[in-house]
């Protein structure tokens, strides 16, 4: 496969602090790759080292191909966590201007926008801002899309619409890497890269990253006592609702553990979710 995204032993240290460690993984156009982690995992970092704003402390950062370079990021489309947009500006001001940049018409704006257009970005919600920074990113049909939290704070319908089109651009033969810490976004994706401590800790699809790992559901009343002993206890312990739900544990374990605590519970075997993988395999 040629990637157009590579990173070899990558790795960004802040003084004696290392934010990315060693880290190897490639995105092939038409490819959505989900980069998955917990605030503070390194994704951003990585992202930045990838799209030039950021130079390696080692190892390689490859943009379609070499270096990212002006010439290779004129082929990117970057929606970066702060989004990048002129706030002073109207919405049809700041889709002007990203468009002027790279030597391209204007798109126009889509319907959710229309009536937007003449608003200052500052006083537009949240969720506009996003969809209007990810317009700005795909006017000049880039070759590859590396878009940090592309979602976060977009009501359901937008979020969805945005999908559709990434999902389209990928169709089309762009490579897409998605920075995100969450599961809605990342069941959308071909396949995804976990990130713990600056590390690739697990990678390849849902299915593949979970395999037979399986959890533990206490259903009781006095769950948050439940919650707290079994946390003492060592186990990783997450909550569904009211239930409690213990990764990657035995049944009889989890118990002997409630009945030395004197608390009644339903313990049944379930398999575990993404986000309860993610927590066990994201362990110290």
């Amino acid at each position: 496969m040629t990637a157009v995204l590579e990173t070899r032993n990558l790795v960004k240290r802040f003084g004696s602090f290392t934010a990315v460690d060693d880290v190897n993984y490639l995105v092939g156009p038409g490819e959505v790759v989900g980069l998955l982690g917990a605030n503070g995992a390194g994704k951003t970092t990585t992202i930045r080292m990838l799209a030039g704003l950021l130079n390696p402390t080692g190892g390689q950062a490859l943009l379609l191909g070499g270096i990212p370079d002006r010439s290779a990021r004129r082929r990117l489309g970057y929606v970066p966590q702060g989004l990048g947009l002129y706030a002073d500006l109207t919405v049809e001001q700041n889709l002007a201007f990203t468009a002027e940049a790279f030597g391209v018409s204007s798109s126009g704006l889509p319907s959710s926008l229309a009536g937007a257009a003449d608003r200052l970005v500052s006083d537009i919600p949240l969720g506009l801002q996003r969809q209007l920074a990810f317009m700005g990113a795909l006017q000049h049909a880039p070759d590859v899309l590396i878009l940090d939290e592309p979602t976060s704070g977009v009501e359901p319908l937008g979020a969805a619409r945005l999908w559709d089109r990434i999902r389209s651009e990928a169709e089309g033969g762009a490579g897409v890497l998605v920075s995100t810490h969450s599961m809605d976004e990342a069941i959308q994706c071909d396949r995804l890269l976990m990130m713990a401590q600056g590390r690739i800790v697990a990678e390849g699809t849902e299915r593949q990253i979970v395999g037979d790992t399986t959890a533990v559901e206490v259903a009781t009343d006095t769950w948050q006592e439940a919650f707290s002993v079994l946390a003492h206890s060592g186990f990783v312990v997450t909550l569904a609702g009211r239930k409690v739900r213990v990764v990657d544990a035995s049944p009889g374990a989890v118990r002997t553990s409630l009945d030395d605590h004197d608390i009644s519970a339903t313990v049944t075997e379930a398999p575990a979710t993404l986000e309860e993988t993610m927590a066990l395999i994201a362990q110290p």
